[in-house]
């Protein structure tokens, strides 16, 4: 795939760029692991003023980078003004809390008193991190493992999704503005066939990816052989759960942003929607007129509400597996095509009574789809959630607290939001579980994920 602005709503191609050669990966390299031999050593404080001010930055400047997310793959401008937002935030807070989240843990009891030693746990950097990141959060994705992994005294190699160049480039002059020392944060406009090399080198200490089950399992291989840490966060099909309890307008309301935000491309977006059967004839006709009337348009215009999606690959391949769902049984609700106009849009579409066979429900809808179940009580729904090889976030909508803790418990996922939207926020740890991935990103959790737990045992000291 070419390194390339192509504009998500005519097709048109506004930028290449000319990947890496063998010299300046080369150089990439020496420079991050000379970077990672100071960083690690400078104070604390010094790296959190380099977050603060790459916060400042983010909050000036949000406007500038929303609109070039819209340019490169379509995000509604307030939407990424807000992910800029969001970046500064998370950027702030691994300033203002990383150095108590990295402080060692005393080990204190009556053994090691009476034998005069003491024993600490110390977290310490691992060295240059390379990131694979995706398109659909260009900012967001790549901040929330840089702030705390710059934090934690590593520093960050970049290799971006190649349809969002300049997003990558402004991350990495982002940094430097901040005031980052060379080397510390780089990206590297390379293809994913120089993905494997850089893995392979002895100065990449660990890898951390943000994708697809398939690139996840790839990175998995290529680190398994070459022994290096990995954090893993890939697919979701997370189920939103609606009891009879539930408060009805909240959760019509909320369902429709939770599928389309970022026009339907997210991990964490509800993709299954499973109402009890009780409330079913209430809740499917005001989620299905209310996904239909959705205004789609330029991402920059005030009055859109869907955007195109990212390429012209993921829009085709998502009506093949709406052509292929209706196809295997599957009932259409609304929408269900390609929007005829330049660009890469695709209708708010609804299915109904997905059976087994069908794409829709075992695999991941990368767009503004929505599968509907009707079950007839908590129990079944529970059953309908989990039989999936996903397991990122839930959404559940009940009143009944003992309720809400049961499917909390057995929901098999890495998050469980109740009566509200799965989101991502800096304090809370983020990932998933089965073909979702594993590791953790944000929170005290996922700082502590690229570092070295080191036992310091000391006795016989003065």
């Amino acid at each position: 795939m070419a390194i390339a602005t192509i504009d998500p709503t005519t097709g048109e191609t506004l930028r290449t760029f000319v990947p890496l050669d063998a010299g300046g990966i080369e150089a990439a390299l020496a420079r991050a692991a000379a970077a990672a031999a100071r960083w690690r050593r400078m104070p604390f404080a010094e790296r959190a003023g380099v977050l603060s001010r790459a916060a400042d930055i983010l909050d000036r400047d949000s406007e500038r980078f929303g609109r070039l997310m819209a340019l490169e793959m379509g995000k509604l401008l307030h939407a990424g003004v807000d992910e800029a937002k969001k970046c500064a935030v998370g950027c702030r807070y691994y300033a203002e809390n990383g150095a108590r989240f990295l402080a060692s843990d005393v080990v204190e009891d009556d053994a090691t008193a009476a034998a005069h030693e003491s024993a600490r746990v110390d977290y310490q950097p691992l060295g240059a991190v390379l990131a694979v990141m995706p398109w659909n959060f260009p900012f967001w994705q790549v901040i929330r493992f840089a702030a705390p992994a710059l934090a934690a005294g590593n520093v960050a190699l970049l290799k971006h999704a190649s349809n969002v160049p300049q997003c990558a480039l402004a991350l990495a002059e982002l940094f430097r503005r901040a005031g980052a020392p060379e080397g510390v944060f780089q990206t590297l406009l390379v293809g994913s066939d120089v993905v494997p090399r850089l893995i392979a080198d002895p100065r990449v200490a660990a890898v951390t990816l943000t994708g697809s089950e398939a690139a996840g399992r790839s990175i998995a291989a290529e680190a398994g052989r070459n022994l290096k840490k990995t954090v893993l966060e890939l697919g979701g099909s997370d189920p939103f759960i609606v009891m009879p309890s539930a408060d009805l307008d909240r959760a019509v309301a909320t369902a429709v942003q939770a599928r389309v935000v970022n026009n339907g491309q997210s991990c964490i977006a509800a993709k299954r929607f499973i109402v009890a059967d009780a409330i079913y004839d209430r809740f499917a006709p005001r989620f299905v007129a209310e996904m239909g009337a959705l205004r789609t348009g330029h991402p920059t215009a005030a009055d859109t509400e869907l955007g195109p999606l990212a390429t012209a690959s993921i829009r085709d391949d998502l009506a093949a597996q709406v052509e292929r769902s209706v196809a295997a049984g599957a009932r259409l609700l609304t929408g269900g095509r390609p929007i005829d106009r330049r660009g890469f849009f695709y209708q708010p579409t609804v299915i109904a009574d997905v059976p087994r066979a069908a794409p829709a429900y075992s695999e991941e809808l990368f767009g503004p789809v929505a599968s509907l179940y009707r079950v007839p009580d908590a129990e079944s729904a529970i059953r309908l959630a989990n039989d999936t090889t996903f397991g990122l976030g839930a959404s559940v909508w009940t009143r009944d607290r003992a309720e809400a803790e049961r499917f909390a418990t057995e929901v098999d996922t890495g998050m469980v939001f109740v009566n509200g939207q799965v989101i991502s926020d800096a304090r809370f740890p983020f990932g998933g579980v089965k073909s979702s991935g594993h590791g953790r990103e944000l929170s005290r959790v996922g700082i502590r994920e690229f570092v070295n737990v080191k036992t310091v045992r000391m006795t016989g000291l003065d």
